[in-house]
């Protein structure tokens, strides 16, 4: 059985084999309570940013739990190619689908969009406590699928804003069920790839001809017109057949 898999945000000094880590409450709690783990059993560490710590349990206790290091690997599962899911805000349930999936299906990054249509961005304390929010589903995908580097997830910004400081290097998709054009026939840029899902609704007419005059390709992934939180997630399943982890 594989080992269960749980983020820390640090740890301090070496991960030398046979130390001994406290972990944070906040892990000792999941491990301890919600695992149901015991001393003996395996865990896998990681910090997001590269590689993960092979541990053993060898000590639980109230609100305790201390592990040994017993390997560290620097084994990555990320995507053989860099992209960012540009997904207009959508209501909780689906905009956490999508951010979830994505992350499952490698998005280095995802980046939450204001439309014309889409949901409203919430102000002040509420707007912060979403982005939290996103943050732990993200970290929660990885601990899931077994990425070792945790995607950015970026504040809320217009797709006006977006549009003026992406990267003009990247390959900008536009998913417009209007266009001909299919995912196949895009030939992708070795800086990275974008991929903009509107809200339902979809992008307003003015929205797609600003994102066209910025670069962008309009495409289409067929006949059907798909959800909002699952154009993003086919559009990321296509690119691996076409180009990544699927071939």
């Amino acid at each position: 059985m594989k080992a269960p898999r749980l983020f820390l945000e640090s740890v301090s000094g070496d991960v030398a084999v046979g130390r001994e880590l406290a972990l944070p409450v906040k892990a000792a709690h999941h491990a301890a309570d919600v695992l149901r783990m015991r001393t003996g059993d395996a865990l896998t560490l990681f910090t997001g940013r590269g590689g993960e710590i092979s541990t053993t349990i060898v000590r639980i206790a109230k609100r305790a739990v201390t592990v040994r290091v017993d390997a560290f690997d620097t084994v990555e599962r990320e995507a053989p190619f860099d992209v960012t899911l540009v997904q207009a805000l959508a209501a909780n349930d689906a905009m956490d689908y999508a951010l979830r999936k994505a992350v499952e299906l490698g998005a280095a990054a995802v980046q939450p969009l204001m439309t014309a249509r889409s949901a409203r961005w919430p102000v002040g304390e509420r707007g912060a406590q979403r982005l939290a929010r996103w943050q732990q589903v993200a970290i929660a995908a990885c601990e899931q699928c077994g990425r070792n580097r945790v995607p950015a997830i970026h504040s809320a910004t217009t797709w006006g804003e977006w549009l003026a400081a992406r990267d003009p290097l990247r390959t900008g998709i536009l998913l417009a069920p209007e266009s001909s054009l299919g995912l196949a026939q895009i030939v992708p840029s070795m800086h990275g790839i974008d991929i903009a899902v509107g809200p339902e609704g979809g992008f307003a007419d003015d929205e797609i001809a600003a994102g066209v005059q910025s670069g962008l390709i309009a495409a289409s992934l067929g006949p059907r017109v798909l959800r909002t939180e699952t154009a993003g997630i086919a559009t990321l399943a296509a690119l691996h057949a076409l180009w990544g982890d699927f071939r």
